[in-house]
C-alpha cells in the first residue's frame, strides 16, 4: 500500500464516514479505524460503542483523542474519524485559544501524515452555514476551517460528500 493523504469532508450527515469506511475496505481485509472523540458522557459512551460494533471484526479500533502520531501505522489503511472531533479536543483543552490549538493540530498533523500510511481523514465543513452567534462558536468554525484548509492542501485528494454522493475536488 503507498503513502496517500486523502480528506473526505462535507456536512453532517453527508454520509462522509461511511464513505470512508467502503474506500478503507475496499483497500485493505483489516483497516484501522482511529477515532478522536472524547467519551463525553454515558449517551456518547454508547454511540461509540454502537458504532465500533457496526464496524465489523474486520477494523483495528483506535481511541486516541488528540496524539495521533504516537500510534506506528506504517503500511496500514487509516481512517481517522474526525477531524472535527480531534480539534474540539485541542481547542478546549486550550481553553479556546485558536493560535495555539491550531498550531498543536498542524504539528500533530504534519507527523502523522509523514508515516507510510494511507491515511483518510473524515472533516465537517461548518463554514457553509450561518455565522454562530456565540464568540466561542466563531472561534471554533474559524479554526477547524483554516485546519481544513491546512488539511487539504497537504492531501493528495479531497473529496466534498454531498447528499451521499462523493464529489472529487482534488486529484
Amino acid at each position: 500500500m503507498s503513502k496517500k493523504v486523502i480528506l473526505v469532508t462535507g456536512g453532517q450527515r453527508s454520509g462522509k464516514s461511511g464513505y470512508a469506511q467502503r474506500l478503507a475496505l475496499s483497500l485493505s481485509p483489516k483497516p484501522v479505524y482511529l477515532a478522536t472523540s472524547r467519551i463525553w458522557d454515558e449517551e456518547f459512551r454508547k454511540r461509540v460503542e454502537r458504532h465500533q460494533r457496526d464496524r465489523g471484526p474486520e477494523w483495528t479500533n483506535i481511541e486516541e483523542e488528540k496524539y495521533l502520531s504516537c500510534h506506528d501505522l506504517t503500511g496500514r489503511v487509516v481512517v481517522i474519524d474526525c477531524v472535527t472531533l480531534w480539534g474540539t479536543n485541542f481547542f478546549f483543552d486550550n481553553q479556546s485559544d485558536v493560535e495555539l490549538s491550531l498550531s498543536l493540530l498542524k504539528a500533530e498533523f504534519d507527523k502523522l501524515s509523514r508515516q507510510d500510511a494511507y491515511l483518510i481523514f473524515v472533516t465537517n465543513e461548518l463554514g457553509m452555514g450561518g455565522v454562530p452567534i456565540d464568540e466561542v462558536q466563531r472561534k471554533f468554525t474559524d479554526m477547524q476551517g483554516w485546519l481544513n484548509q491546512y488539511i487539504a492542501s497537504k492531501a493528495d485528494e479531497v473529496v466534498l460528500m454531498v447528499s451521499g454522493i462523493p464529489v472529487k475536488i482534488k486529484e
